[in-house]
């Protein structure tokens, strides 16, 4: 649902009558955060309780050099992020642009090694150099391949995916054997684990095409999301998109709330008109709560009264995503006349983008590992994950030199996370869980932004889901 269709009061107004005057929120993330400032700063008393030491969620930062940091977890943004952008202004904070200039690397496995003139390394060891992001492929081949997803993300129903036109079929469907029937071309059948790991951090196998589909429309459209420039990844974050919570949770405190973290919660009981919400550590009671944890984590929570309907499936999967960072003195790629961007048809690194800080150093190269390479990465010693990446690295940029940092965040198997970017929906998941993922339970309302219709799986998607519990027990 979108956020717009439960207005809020204006800041620092009071809540309504009926509204509760105490609320526990599950969840420091950003979709927490924001349902419980919203809350707090219009008089209601709010404890977060957090599992990790650490706010943010999935939006994780990491510092490479003094005062310089980087974004381990979620971190772009664009113009249609309408409610993102409005809270980073509230929060007097700043966005930088994605760098993109330059020519990409393709490493696909194809006979394919044409260069663009100007970019030094072109056509290194079967890596392709060219300028712009279309990857050296057949054309055709690829044409139909994004064409039939947009068909597909067009005729899904955005606000009830689970009542779309012949949802029983594209839910009982994954994505893999979709490909396997419609994608005829070898290219497009390479191309596209690729384009849906880069896009949800996904494994083809586990998803449903419902859910590839929805995901794609709520996200603003194939070429929206898979766009730097005008699209979702045009901005980050300057400093990294966990400042935001880190403001907001001044901001909670600042308006009288309580930050709890290391607290994981065990359970969520209902009694006499009230919460209450068990830790290891102790009990907190409230006229309501927000659980707002992704639905792997929700699912374990004991509830009491049960819930109808669990947050999650049986096939429902964690989003398959590593996410690293190879740290030198200074993007050297760039004076070469390379972007840092690649795509790859061997792992680890599928893909790799240019995430040096604004101020222009130190030089950040990002990967990502996802989809099924994921888990098989995120299985490797330390030693072996750093030398694998640094060769693969240095195949692709030969004229990078031994880094001087090296970071890995393997949300895969992060216990408070259970993914990233977000979770997946396997096949009948959107038909069971669909109808009552936003519904309340007794005093209990959900957020977190696999509960938003509206940019589902990202930050924008996160903060959307905040304001809508929240405003659904201030308006109460």
């Amino acid at each position: 649902m979108s956020a717009t269709a439960f207005p809020l009061p204006s800041p620092g107004s009071p809540a309504s009558a009926g509204a509760p005057r105490s609320v526990v929120v599950v969840g420091a993330g950003l979709a927490g955060l924001t349902a419980a400032v919203e809350l707090a700063e219009r008089d209601v008393r709010v404890t977060v309780l957090e599992a990790r030491e650490r706010v943010g969620g999935r939006a994780r930062g990491i510092e490479v050099a003094p005062g310089r940091w980087i974004d381990a977890g979620a971190a772009y943004l664009g113009d249609r992020h309408t409610e993102l952008h409005a809270l980073l202004a509230a929060c007097d904070l700043k966005t930088a642009p994605t760098e993109m200039a330059g020519a990409a690397r393709f490493a696909l496995g194809t006979e394919s090694t044409e260069s663009t003139e100007g970019a030094e390394g072109a056509g290194y060891s079967g890596v392709a150099t060219v300028e712009g992001r279309f990857p050296p492929l057949n054309a055709v081949a690829l044409g139909d391949l994004f064409e039939q997803l947009e068909e597909l993300a067009a005729a899904v129903r955005p606000d009830a995916p689970w009542l779309t036109p012949d949802a029983e079929r594209l839910d009982a469907l994954t994505a893999a054997d979709w490909a396997e029937r419609q994608l005829p071309h070898p290219d497009a059948r390479l191309f596209f684990p690729l384009f849906l790991g880069e896009m949800m951090a996904a494994d083809p196998a586990k998803v449903s095409v419902l859910h590839m589909a929805f995901y794609l429309r709520a996200g603003g459209g194939l070429r929206y999301l898979n766009a730097f420039a005008g699209g979702a990844q045009q901005d980050r974050v300057a400093g990294g998109a966990h400042r935001l919570c880190e403001r907001l949770a001044r901001r909670l405190l600042a308006a009288g709330g309580v930050l709890r973290t290391a607290e994981p919660v065990l359970s969520v009981e209902q009694s006499d008109g009230e919460v209450t919400v068990r830790t290891p550590e102790g009990s907190y009671r409230a006229q309501a709560a927000v659980v707002a944890v992704p639905p792997l984590l929700a699912d374990a929570i004991e509830y009491r009264p049960g819930l109808p309907v669990r947050r999650a499936g049986a096939r429902t999967g964690r989003g398959c995503a590593v996410k690293l960072h190879l740290v030198f003195p200074e993007p050297v790629w760039r004076a070469h006349g390379l972007s840092g961007w690649s795509v790859n048809a061997a792992g680890p690194l599928l893909s790799t983008v240019d995430d040096t800080p604004p101020e222009g150093s130190p030089g950040v190269l990002t990967g990502f590992v996802t989809g099924a390479e994921a888990h098989r990465f995120a299985a490797l010693p330390p030693a072996e994950q750093r030398a694998a990446a640094v060769a693969q690295a240095r195949r692709l940029f030969p004229v990078l030199p031994e880094p001087v940092g090296f970071h890995v965040t393997d949300w895969v198997n992060e216990p408070w996370s259970r993914g990233c970017y977000a979770a997946l929906f396997g096949p009948g998941d959107w038909s069971a869980l669909g109808p009552t993922l936003t519904a309340p339970h007794g005093r209990v309302r959900f957020a977190g932004t696999e509960t938003s219709t509206e940019f589902f799986g990202l930050l924008e998607g996160a903060v959307r889901s905040g304001r809508r519990a929240a405003a659904e027990l201030l308006d109460n």
